[in-house]
């Protein structure tokens, strides 16, 4: 993982997950910078620094993905949230990592 900055996980983004790019950019304009809330720097930092630490491994993102999909299209509650909960933890994991994890 990079320095843990905006700017630092853009120069990242963009050699590791470029399809990932283009809506950071939009979700940056739409939230910071178009709005000039500088104080929404850290929650969109936090967002994009998990999307990015799990991109950055595509078996896990998949494997994310998948049950996020099956929790979706599950008719048994108990097991859709059991998907939901494997995935967040999964999503909480990829949140905590820092610089050069």
């Amino acid at each position: 993982m990079p320095e843990r900055s905006i700017p630092a996980l853009r120069t990242a983004i963009a050699p590791h997950a470029p399809d990932l790019l283009a809506d950071f950019e939009a979700g940056w304009r739409a939230k910071v910078a178009d709005t000039y809330d500088i104080g929404a720097a850290p929650a969109f930092l936090a967002r994009w620094w998990a999307e990015y630490a799990l991109a950055r491994d595509p078996e896990l993102d998949r494997h994310v993905h998948d049950l996020e999909e099956r929790a979706a299209h599950s008719t048994d509650p108990d097991k859709a949230k059991a998907l939901l909960e494997e995935a967040a933890a999964i999503h909480q994991r990829a949140a905590q990592l820092g610089p050069g994890d």
